[in-house]
């Protein structure tokens, strides 16, 4: 969350992030800032390292969603350097930002998360929804039905991706080497023994796993036959609406390392990002209130594949609804 701290606390006016399974949104969310993963391909990520090929996107950090829409515009479009960007023409992002909510209809999944978010994240953003009914935008209910297995679904996935990609930290072209070595297995060995941190290695232990002969069809197909559910899910329930709204993260922000020796919890505080991962979608946080203690809360908007512009364009409204700023200064 180095580049949402840095946005809150005005070190920079905006930052980019990574975001693979919410690593964009989530800070976000825990700063009080605005966070947008776009469409997958729709910016390049040439210089990034790899940890998971199929899931990883670039985007901004920003203190406003008219600030998000300008970096937006100045960081999308085709990278010769980057064989997944998309050729299509970069709109203007920030000259949609105006219109209103009326005929807007915005998806609420709630079956999907019904039992796994705190209690102050649920009246958050139930309250979002009442400030958008208010200001014209129709709020239904939709199911994304296999939704529920998009955690084991994107730990299969992007672990056997990291797996791969990480291979090549060796110690032998580029990154860090071990100078307690004595011979190149050695090296190989202790090389990443030192460069890799205890998640890391844990994870790229799992991908081995899932990737190993006797273990491919039983997990990593497996996963992959969920990952299209998930995706047909989404086209489906963008058919009955125009986005979809979720809290961004079940609580807000925990303490610093409060849950380094609970993997499973820190995995399953990704349930609500991960999902847009999956399908490839554009999606983005607003900060949308407080809590008792006086620590930010999100909420989330999902688009369809490339419609930034409908996404910014109502994600500028609520915001503009919500007024956070003069609340957290209040």
């Amino acid at each position: 969350g180095g580049s949402a701290a840095a946005v809150a606390a005005d070190i920079a006016p905006a930052a980019l992030g990574s975001d693979t399974g919410g690593s964009i949104r989530q800070p976000a969310s825990f700063c009080g800032v605005v966070g947008m993963k776009p469409t997958y391909g729709r910016v390049s990520r040439y210089g990034l390292v790899a940890f998971a090929s199929s899931f990883d996107q670039i985007g901004p950090i920003t203190k406003s969603v008219a600030d998000a829409a300008l970096l937006l515009t100045a960081i999308a479009g085709r990278d010769p350097c980057d064989a997944t960007s998309l050729s299509i023409d970069v709109p203007d992002f920030a000259a949609a930002l105006h219109g209103d909510l009326e005929g807007t209809t915005l998806g609420v999944p709630r079956a999907f998360f019904a039992d796994s978010i705190d209690d102050d994240v649920r009246e958050n953003f139930e309250s979002v929804l009442a400030l958008a009914g208010k200001n014209g935008a129709r709020v239904r209910e939709v199911d994304i039905p296999h939704a529920d297995y998009a955690v084991e679904t994107y730990y299969v996935l992007a672990n056997a991706e990291a797996s791969a990609n990480l291979a090549r930290f060796d110690g032998v072209k580029y990154g860090h080497r071990s100078s307690d070595s004595t011979d190149l297995y050695s090296m190989y060995t202790r090389t990443r023994e030192e460069g890799f941190g205890a998640e890391v290695k844990r994870r790229i232990l799992l991908g081995t796993y899932v990737l190993s002969a006797g273990y491919y069809d039983a997990y990593y197909l497996q996963a992959q036959k969920v990952r299209s559910l998930i995706i047909r899910d989404f086209e489906k329930a963008f058919s009955d609406c125009d986005l979809i709204a979720l809290p961004t993260a079940p609580s807000v922000a925990f303490r610093l390392g409060e849950n380094a020796d609970d993997p499973l919890t820190m995995y399953l505080s990704d349930i609500l990002t991960i999902p847009v991962n999956l399908a490839g979608i554009p999606a983005i946080s607003l900060p949308s209130g407080l809590n008792g203690q006086r620590l930010p809360l999100g909420v989330q908007l999902m688009a369809p594949a490339l419609a930034e512009e409908k996404l910014l364009q109502v994600a500028a409204r609520i915001e503009q609804a919500i007024q956070f700023e003069e609340r957290a200064l209040g």
